[in-house]
């Protein structure tokens, strides 16, 4: 069971599923239809307010893994009210089947490495035992969901792996941070010049899909190798990189989201500060290594085709 099909690493997860020799049925849940053509998958539309109709699903197909990715990044698709009301409350859903289902042996729970807070801010790069900070909505809303789905896989014997991903990047991805460097002017601080590191979309779904097949149990930051700094990244992509100190940041969010990138605070905080993840234990917990640095994934950040607007050829009454 894949909750979370419908967006783009759930139906890409879901897609590469379904070539796999030792993966039989596979069902998912999504409060919109995937954004790829699925050959085998079984699809439930679903109100992110409906916990019940949510348990009912997953408890019906009774799985033997639970991957779930239903997960909004804020201003990602939904502003940050928004994405937190829908994330808890698919949640509490999956929570609720989680508790019942006789076949479960696997939990595979997306989170993200904005739990470490102001512990992975550059230079500092926190291990997987390094202590949860998270000053952001999108880091505690993650925090939330590893403590409440943690105690369901206690509490039920399963194996529960945590894969905390660097933000991913991908071409159909919505990402409020590829978004922003994307602007013609990229702000970054002069201060330091911190660095991040991201993970790309197919790294991270391989990632996901390798925990699936060893029932991986534990904690694993997935992030690409390497680190850019903002001003760096912006050269990549021949932007203009904008120095910006204290409170011109206000300024800058609020030119940003006008723009059409708004800029939540887990991105704030990276680009003010930083962000970056040792990964310890992806190798030794499921074998998986990824494929494409940061500095490579950013270069095809920039090289995926601009919208082009392409006005009618008559008028229509």
């Amino acid at each position: 069971m894949v909750t979370g099909i419908g967006g783009e690493l759930g139906s890409l997860v879901a897609a590469l599923l379904e070539d796999e020799p030792w993966v039989g049925q596979i069902e998912g849940l999504d409060t919109n239809p995937p954004r790829r053509r699925l050959k085998r998958s079984a699809f439930h539309l679903v109100d992110h307010s409906h916990r019940s109709r949510i348990s009912e699903i997953i408890s019906t197909f009774n799985p033997h893994v639970l991957i779930h990715l239903a997960i909004w990044e804020p201003h990602a698709r939904l502003n940050t009210t928004a994405a937190k009301i829908h994330s808890d409350g698919l949640a509490l859903g999956v929570i609720d089947a989680a508790n019942e289902i006789p076949a479960l042996e696997s939990l595979i729970i997306r989170s993200g490495v904005e739990v470490y807070g102001t512990y992975g801010h550059w230079p500092q790069l926190p291990d997987e035992e390094s202590l949860l900070d998270p000053q952001s909505t999108f880091g505690q809303m993650l925090v939330r969901l590893e403590q409440q789905t943690a105690a369901v896989a206690t509490a039920r014997g399963a194996a529960i792996a945590q894969l905390r991903l660097g933000t991913v990047i991908g071409p159909h991805v919505p990402s409020p941070l590829g978004r922003l460097l994307r602007l013609p002017a990229v702000p970054f601080n002069p201060l330091g010049n911190p660095k991040f590191s991201v993970i790309g979309h197919q790294d991270a779904a391989r990632a996901i899909i390798a925990a699936a097949h060893h029932h991986a149990h534990g904690i694993a930051n997935i992030s690409a190798d390497g680190s850019i700094s903002v001003s760096a990244a912006a050269g990549i992509g021949r932007r203009l990189a904008l120095p910006v100190i204290g409170p011109a940041w206000w300024l800058t969010r609020t030119v940003s989201g006008i723009a059409g990138a708004p800029v939540p605070d887990h991105v704030s905080e990276l680009l003010q500060h930083g962000r970056g993840a040792l990964c310890t234990t992806s190798t030794e917990l499921f074998g998986f290594t990824p494929l494409l640095t940061t500095t490579e994934v950013i270069t095809r950040l920039y090289a995926w085709p601009n919208i082009v607007r392409v006005p009618s050829q008559r008028k229509v009454a």
